[in-house]
């Protein structure tokens, strides 16, 4: 089958996004306006509706009238039937992600796999053609492999030790695939990004990009010996409406990474070398393994890299290529690209 599809809507398909106020919330919304589709939104109050418009304008992209939106919390049932009703595709982006450990996995682990079900069957009765779910790289590659290679077969085991995060991802992930299977009527084609870098649209940030602005600031002077996948929101956007519209997509799972996987070091010399009159700031020197380890006892934030004992990952994006032709820009880019607008926004200050 080609891997050619058109991404350009042909008629009214409606599409309903959820998790819209996110980095690839706001970038999807803006993408399916300009490539011709009615947008409908849920948000968990009416108050956010001008926080999705704003992150649309931000992209260049006038929505005008065209975004309608709906009231619905992924820990409850109202709203959702609304939301789906008339909806060809839905792209469900939405689900908790802590800065902070959680005092209770569940407060993590319910609202991401529960709202996966309800979107789910809100879908199948409403007649939606298909679901794409965000899920994540944490359901696929946290368990580590003696060859360090992974791709859309493998998965997270639960049963680890690791971050709450994690568990909800590959949990919810888990509960999705199991419904569409008890259930037939309803697609369902998940992405699993990497670490998602790219412009930011507001000063509202993830974890992911907290970190190049850490690196610029200064406040990072050591890191941990770690390995990971970058990808471009903007190239996470476009995946997703591949495997909304690819036949080939459906029932599959298509991890979203850009290229060879990086340390923190190496993110670190690419700003360097971007801004070189910020060059001073950023890490210049790894923690060893066994530093990495003692100092995950006290700080949370290390227990990936911990787990991990500085494997060097591979991970493959040869069935998102292959099977439905995304082609994402490279790491470097990305990374960049990402500096330039913490600066643009006063992210960094001089």
């Amino acid at each position: 089958m080609s891997n050619d599809v058109q991404l350009r809507a042909t008629d009214d398909a409606l599409v309903l996004v959820t998790g819209a106020t996110g980095h690839v919330g706001g970038y999807s919304v803006a993408r399916l306006l300009d490539e011709g589709y009615r947008v409908r939104v849920t948000v968990r109050a009416p108050g956010q509706q001008d926080e999705v418009l704003d992150r649309v304008r931000q992209t260049g992209t006038n929505p005008d009238d065209r975004v309608e939106f709906r009231t619905a919390a992924l820990a409850a049932d109202e709203g959702w039937a609304e939301a789906a009703e008339g909806a060809r595709y839905v792209l469900h982006h939405a689900s908790p992600f802590p800065f902070t450990p959680p005092a209770n996995d569940d407060e993590v682990i319910r609202p991401a796999r529960d709202g996966a079900l309800r979107v789910l069957r809100a879908a199948r009765e409403a007649g939606v053609r298909r679901v794409v779910l965000t899920s994540s790289y944490a359901a696929v590659g946290y368990t580590v492999k003696p060859d360090g290679r992974y791709s859309e077969a493998d998965w997270t085991n639960v049963d680890d030790d690791i971050p709450a995060y994690h568990r909800s991802k590959t949990l919810a992930e888990r509960a999705a695939w199991d419904y569409v299977r008890d259930n037939v009527g309803v697609e369902l084609s998940v992405v699993n990004p990497t670490g998602i870098f790219g412009p930011l649209l507001g000063t509202r940030m993830s974890a992911s990009i907290g970190l190049v602005q850490a690196f610029l600031q200064g406040s990072m002077p050591v890191v941990p010996r770690m390995y990971f996948g970058v990808v471009d929101v903007r190239d996470v956007v476009d995946l997703h409406l591949r495997a909304m519209l690819h036949p080939a997509a459906a029932g599959g799972r298509f991890i979203g990474v850009g290229g060879p996987t990086i340390s923190f070091l190496d993110m670190a010399g690419m700003l360097a070398r971007h801004l070189p009159s910020l060059a001073d700031r950023v890490p210049a020197r790894e923690l060893t393994d066994d530093e990495v380890r003692e100092a995950a006892k006290t700080e949370p934030a290390l227990r990936d890299a911990a787990a991990l004992r500085g494997q060097v990952p591979v991970i493959s994006n040869d069935k998102a290529r292959s099977v439905l032709g995304w082609q994402p820009r490279p790491v470097r880019t990305t990374i960049t690209d990402t500096a330039d607008s913490l600066i643009k926004l006063g992210l960094i200050t001089a």
